[in-house]
């Protein structure tokens, strides 16, 4: 999986703790979802997607492997 956090929030000038409080979890959350190392759970994806004024398909990118 990959994700666009990191362009969004670099669009809305959050660093990555300020997202991690935005949606209330630790900023290590936020750097192993940008690296593609953590599958958030449905509420978490939402939670994010809300924060940076997007949608979870746009965020978040499935890839077959």
């Amino acid at each position: 999986m990959r994700t666009r956090i990191k362009e969004f929030r670099a669009k809305y000038n959050l660093t990555q703790a300020e997202l991690a409080e935005k949606v209330g979890v630790r900023r290590e959350t936020i750097v192993f979802l940008e690296k593609g190392k953590y599958n958030p759970s449905l509420k978490l994806a939402h939670d994010i997607a809300v924060a940076l004024k997007s949608t979870i398909d746009d965020l978040f990118i499935f890839e077959d492997e």
